[in-house]
């Protein structure tokens, strides 16, 4: 069965934009994943096809109106069911590396797309929406944020990337950041690829790929490695355990 995805938008012409070539394009064409756009006007209820209204207690631009965002929201369901459905917007729970892999172990998923100054709060309250965003800035709307979500779970998919493994050891999956990578050619500019690196010494090279990850972890994102120590400092029952001197 193939990896679904419905994506609930006022631009459903952008789907599947760059998710249509590389990997994904390949993945999509080869039927390892589906792309289902609909379009959010077609669920309202006036000749003007409104989806949006001005907000409550005043104030600049205009809201997505709760009712029309719940019946998309209700046919998707209908559709497929058994996937969940997330909402893209900066007031959502970041994203990351495990609920991307556990997204991408299902079904699929059904992704509303939000645009203007935001959507009606009482459609979170009413149905059962997960919020997600992808970073600490805003965007014209959450279509880039479904782009973004989409390829970290298609690339995840069996056979998309080719070897199983391909993806163990990158950025976040350990918790920590991938080590540096080098290629040909040897000598660059005056810099040269780290000897240890043109040793052949495979415990060697696994060494410094640890300790380089390590370090550029705790120096270039703190808040990862003080994660990734608290991790590592907890027995299985999820008591802290006292560091030794």
């Amino acid at each position: 069965m193939s990896f679904a995805a419905t994506i609930l938008t006022l631009y459903p012409e952008m789907f599947p934009g760059p998710l249509g070539i590389s990997l994904a394009g390949r993945a999509l064409a080869e039927g390892k994943w589906s792309c289902e756009p609909i379009q959010i006007r077609d669920f309202a209820t006036d000749k003007h096809r409104s989806v949006d209204d001005t907000p409550a207690g005043g104030g600049a631009g205009m809201v997505m109106r709760a009712d029309v965002l719940a019946s998309a929201v209700d046919d998707a369901v209908a559709r497929h069911p058994e996937v969940p459905v997330l909402a893209m917007t900066p007031r959502g729970k970041p994203l990351t590396q495990a609920r991307v892999r556990a997204l991408a172990s299902g079904p699929g998923v059904t992704i509303l797309c939000g645009r203007f100054e935001g959507m009606d709060e009482r459609l979170f309250e009413a149905r059962p929406i997960e919020e997600v965003s992808i970073g600490d800035y805003v965007l014209s709307g959450g279509e880039m944020g479904a782009f973004v979500l989409l390829d970290a779970c298609i690339r995840l998919l069996p056979g998309v990337m080719g070897a199983p493994s391909s993806g163990d050891e990158e950025s976040f999956e350990s918790g920590l950041l991938e080590y540096p990578q080098y290629t040909r050619p040897q000598l660059w500019e005056g810099r040269t690829i780290p000897e240890v690196l043109r040793s052949g010494d495979h415990a060697k090279v696994e060494a410094w790929r640890k300790s380089r990850s390590e370090a550029d972890t705790r120096s270039r994102r703190p808040d990862l490695w003080e994660r990734h120590e608290g991790a590592r400092v907890q027995s299985p029952s999820g008591a802290r355990l006292k560091k030794k001197d």
